[in-house]
C-alpha cells in the first residue's frame, strides 16, 4: 500500500482535555465535524505532514477506515470531542508489501489485510488502555471479513511503548525496514508488524523448516534403531542407544548457532 507523503512539522500545543474521577470511554465512526480536531491531534501527536486529502477521506468515510474515541463523561459539550483515533485501509493481500508472509486459500477468492494508517491519543487519555480498545476494533472489523488474513502496521523503531503494546497483542515483528521514515531529513528504521487472523499464519521460516527436517530425521533414526536393537538382542548382542545416536547427529555447538540464527532472522519478534 501506498505512503503518505513525509516531512517534519512543528507542534503546536493543545490544550488537554480535562478528565473526570471515571471516564466512560466510547467508540464511533469519524465524522466531518471532527476534521479540525482531527487535523490539530495528528499534528500535535506525529513528526510527519498529512495532506488535506488524508483528512478530507477520513471524516468523509471515502476508502479510510476510522474509529474515534470519545469520553461520554465529559461536561460541557465536550462529552463528543475526539480524545483518540485510528485509521486504516484495506486493500488486496497480494498487493501488499507482506503478499509473501501470507498463507493463501484458493477457495476464498481475492483475500485481503488491513494495514493501520495512524493511531493517536491525547496526552492527557494515555495509559489508560484506549489505544489497545481501539486497535481490537480494527482487529474485531478485520476478523468480520472471511477473505481478511490479517492486520498490519509499520511503527518507528525508537518507539518502544508502542512496541512493547503491539507485541502484548501478539502481534508479530515480521521484519525491520531500514531508512523507512525520512523526518527533517534524517533517516529511522521502522518495524512491521502483523495480526493473523481467520487461521492465516505466516510461512515457515528456514529455520522451522530446518527443525522440522531434523525431528523426522530423528524419529525416522529412533525407529529403525529400536528394531536393530531388537534383533540384536535376540541374538545376544549389545546396540547403541537411540538417545546417543540422536546427539550424534546434531552437536550442541550446532543448536548453538542454529538459535542464534533464529534470532537474528528478520521473521522473529526483534
Amino acid at each position: 500500500m501506498s505512503r503518505f507523503p513525509r516531512g517534519f512539522v512543528e507542534n503546536s500545543p493543545m490544550e488537554e482535555p480535562k478528565i473526570s474521577a471515571s471516564p466512560s470511554i466510547c467508540f464511533r465512526p469519524i465524522n466531518p465535524s471532527d476534521l479540525e480536531r482531527l487535523e490539530q491531534i495528528h499534528r500535535d501527536i506525529f513528526p510527519i505532514r498529512y495532506e488535506s486529502e488524508f483528512f478530507q477521506n477520513v471524516v468523509n468515510g471515502g476508502d479510510i477506515l476510522s474509529w474515534a474515541a470519545v469520553d461520554r463523561s465529559r461536561p460541557d459539550g465536550l462529552s463528543d470531542e475526539l480524545i483518540g483515533f485510528v485509521t486504516a485501509k484495506i486493500g488486496l493481500a497480494k498487493e501488499t508489501e507482506i503478499s509473501d508472509l501470507i498463507r493463501y486459500d484458493s477457495c476464498k477468492g481475492e483475500e485481503t489485510l488491513v494495514y493501520i494508517l495512524t493511531l493517536g491519543v491525547v496526552e492527557s487519555y494515555r495509559k489508560r488502555g484506549i489505544a489497545k480498545l481501539l486497535i481490537k476494533e480494527v482487529i474485531k472489523y478485520a476478523s468480520s471479513i472471511p477473505v481478511c488474513r490479517g492486520v498490519y502496521l509499520h511503527v518507528i523503531a525508537h518507539n518502544s511503548p508502542a512496541i512493547r503494546l503491539y507485541k502484548r497483542m501478539s502481534f508479530r515483528c515480521v521484519r525491520r525496514l531500514h531508512g523507512f521514515y525520512i523526518i527533517n531529513g534524517q533517516h529511522f528504521d521502522s518495524f512491521l508488524f502483523v495480526y493473523f487472523i481467520n487461521g492465516s499464519r505466516s510461512p515457515c521460516s528456514p529455520f522451522d523448516l530446518l527443525v522440522l527436517v531434523l525431528n523426522y530425521m530423528r524419529s525416522g533414526i529412533k525407529s529403525v534403531a529400536s528394531k536393530l536393537t531388537m534383533k540384536h538382542e535376540e541374538k545376544g548382542l549389545k546396540w547403541i542407544k537411540c538417545k546417543d545416536m540422536t546427539r550424534c547427529l546434531l552437536p550442541t555447538q550446532t543448536k548453538r548457532n542454529l538459535a542464534s540464527e533464529r534470532v537474528s532472522s528478520g521473521y522473529d519478534y526483534v
